[in-house]
C-alpha cells in the first residue's frame, strides 16, 4: 500500500503519482493525505473526489485545518487539523506502507522525522520540499546536564492580547499561532509569498534558512521564522 502525503500546491507532483497508481496499479490501496486551510485552497478537489467514488481502493482524505462556515465535514473534508503522524496512526491500516510526502517546510520538518520515530523504515520514506525546506531525520535528544534547563520563551501577540509560552514542538511561529488559535494571514508556508509578514514590536526571529520574500524591516515571516528569544509581535 501507498500513502501519498500533500500540503498546499505539493499536491501537484502526488497528483501525478496518484493517476499512475490507479491507472497501472489497480490492485494497490492508495491512501492519499491532503493538508490545506479550507476548500477556498483546496486544489484538484473535484477531479479527487471523482477518483474516489470511482476506485475502491483509493482512500481519500482530506484535512482542514480552518474550515469555512459552509465546509460540510464527511463530505469536503474528512478530519480537522493538520496531516500528522497522530492523525496517520488513528486512520491508516496496520501493516507496512510506502510512503511519498511533498510539502512547506512546517509539514516536512515535522511529519518525516515523525515517520522515523513511529518505526518507518527509512527506504519507505520518500519526501521532497518546495521552498527553504530542509528535513531532519529522528534523532535521539542530547542529554542535558544535571541543573540545566531551556530558557523559557514567551510570544505576545499585541493585537489578540495574548501572552503565550514558546514551545520547541512547533517547527515555526505561524505553527504555534494556529496551535493557539491566533488568526494570522498566510499563503506558501515557505517563505516564499510574503502573506504572512507580521510587524515585530519588540525581540528578533532566526530562520532555518534565508527566506525568498524580501523581508521588510522591522517586520518577520511567520511561517519559517522561530523566536530568537521574548517576542512582541503586531497580530
Amino acid at each position: 500500500p501507498v500513502v501519498l502525503i500533500a500540503g498546499g500546491i505539493g499536491i501537484t507532483p502526488l497528483l501525478s503519482m496518484l493517476g499512475g497508481c490507479l491507472g497501472e496499479q489497480p490492485g494497490r490501496d492508495v491512501h492519499l493525505y491532503y493538508g490545506v486551510r479550507n476548500s477556498d485552497v483546496h486544489a484538484f478537489k473535484a477531479q479527487l473526489e471523482q477518483w474516489a467514488r470511482q476506485h475502491p481502493q483509493f482512500h481519500l482524505h482530506g484535512v482542514y485545518s480552518h474550515a469555512l462556515a459552509g465546509d460540510v465535514h464527511g463530505q469536503d473534508y474528512q478530519h480537522a487539523g493538520h496531516v500528522d503522524a497522530a492523525l496517520l496512526r488513528r486512520t491508516l491500516p496496520h501493516g507496512r506502507h510506502t510512503f511519498y510526502l511533498c510539502g512547506p517546510a512546517s509539514l516536512m520538518q515535522s511529519l518525516v522525522p515523525a515517520l522515523a520515530a513511529w518505526g518507518v523504515p527509512q527506504q519507505d520514506i520518500h519526501h521532497e520540499a518546495f521552498g527553504p525546506a530542509s528535513v531532519r531525520a529522528a534523532q535521539a535528544e542530547p542529554a542535558m546536564a544535571q541543573g540545566t534547563a531551556l530558557p523559557a520563551l514567551e510570544v505576545r501577540f499585541d493585537t489578540s492580547g495574548r501572552t503565550l509560552p514558546w514551545h520547541a514542538r512547533d517547527s515555526s511561529l505561524l505553527d504555534f499561532a494556529e496551535r493557539h488559535g491566533v488568526s494570522v494571514a498566510s499563503g506558501c508556508r515557505s517563505g516564499s509569498c510574503g502573506t504572512c509578514e507580521t510587524r515585530l514590536l519588540a525581540g528578533s526571529v532566526r530562520y532555518a534558512s534565508a527566506p525568498e520574500h524580501d523581508v521588510a524591516p522591522g517586520h518577520c515571516l511567520l511561517c519559517v521564522g522561530t523566536p530568537a528569544g521574548n517576542l512582541v509581535l503586531a497580530a
